[in-house]
C-alpha cells in the first residue's frame, strides 16, 4: 500500500461477515464480499455458508526447505456448523470455496469423514487432520466419495447431538493433492514460497498457476491481502 497503518484499518482489514475473535489475520479472499455484493448473490438464488478456520502466524510461514517435506505446518482450529454439512450433502458435496483457509477447512472434512468411517466412535479429538494424511494410502478400498465422507460426519454429529463441529487440521494441500469437495475457489494473488501458492498450484494443475499469474503481472493486478481476486475453475 505504500503508506503507515490507519486507524481505518481496524475495520477495513476485516470481512463485513467476521463473528468470531481467534485469526491472526482476515481471510483476505473475503474482503472483497460488501454487503451489496452478498445481497445481489441472495437474489440470484445462490446459497451461502459460513465456517470459520482460525488462521495461525503459521500459514505465512515461507516455505524454505528445498523440498515440501521439510516444511512444518502449524495446527488450525476449525469450526463447522451442522448446517455447512447439510448443505455441502444438499450440492452433491461440492462448492465454491471463497479464500485458502475455507479450502483448507472443508478439504479437512473429507479426511475427518474417512477417520469417522474408520471409527465410528471416534472423539473429536480423533479427528484432527495431520498434515500429510492427504499423502498416505487409506485403509479404505475403494476410497470413499466425498458425499460417503460427509455423511459419515452428519451422523457423527447425530450421535454426539452435536450443533457443530470443533476440531483442528494441519492439512498441508500441495502438487499430487487430490481435491474432493472443493471444484472452484475465489482467492488473492500470493507470494512466492508460499504454501498459499502450492495450494493454488495443486489446484489448477500443472505449470496454469505460473500462466495466471503471469498474466496478473503482466496487467498489473494488486497482490497480497489488499490486492485483486481471482476465481479458479480447473478445466
Amino acid at each position: 500500500l505504500n503508506r503507515k497503518t490507519e486507524a481505518s484499518d481496524l475495520k477495513t482489514y476485516q470481512t463485513v461477515y467476521s463473528k468470531v475473535q481467534g485469526s491472526v489475520a482476515a481471510p483476505t479472499a473475503g474482503l472483497h464480499f460488501t454487503p451489496a455484493v452478498l445481497e445481489a448473490l441472495g437474489r440470484r438464488g445462490i446459497e451461502r455458508a459460513e465456517l470459520t478456520l482460525h488462521v495461525g502466524a503459521g500459514t505465512f510461514e515461507p516455505v524454505k526447505s528445498e523440498r515440501i517435506e521439510g516444511h512444518e505446518m502449524h495446527s488450525e482450529w476449525i469450526y463447522v456448523p451442522r448446517r455447512v454439512v447439510e448443505q455441502l450433502l444438499q450440492h452433491g458435496g461440492k462448492c465454491t470455496a471463497v479464500g485458502t483457509t475455507s479450502v483448507r477447512t472443508l478439504e479437512s472434512l473429507y479426511y475427518i469423514g474417512q477417520k469417522i468411517l474408520k471409527n465410528p466412535d471416534a472423539t473429536e479429538d480423533d479427528l484432527k487432520v495431520m498434515q500429510w494424511e492427504p499423502y498416505e494410502t487409506s485403509t479404505l478400498s475403494p476410497q470413499p466419495s466425498a458425499l460417503n465422507c460427509l455423511q459419515a460426519l452428519l451422523a457423527w454429529m447425530d450421535r454426539h447431538h452435536a450443533e457443530a463441529l470443533h476440531t483442528s487440521t494441519q492439512i498441508i494441500i500441495a502438487p499430487g493433492y487430490q481435491y474432493h469437495i472443493v471444484e472452484r475457489m475465489i482467492t488473492n494473488f500470493h507470494q512466492p514460497q508460499s504454501t498459499l501458492l502450492l495450494l493454488v498450484s495443486a489446484f489448477v494443475g500443472g505449470d496454469r498457476w505460473k500462466d495466471i499469474y503471469r498474466y496478473a503481472l503482466d496487467n498489473d493486478f494488486r497482490f497480497l491481502s489488499y490486492g485483486d481476486s481471482s476465481i479458479l475453475i480447473p478445466s
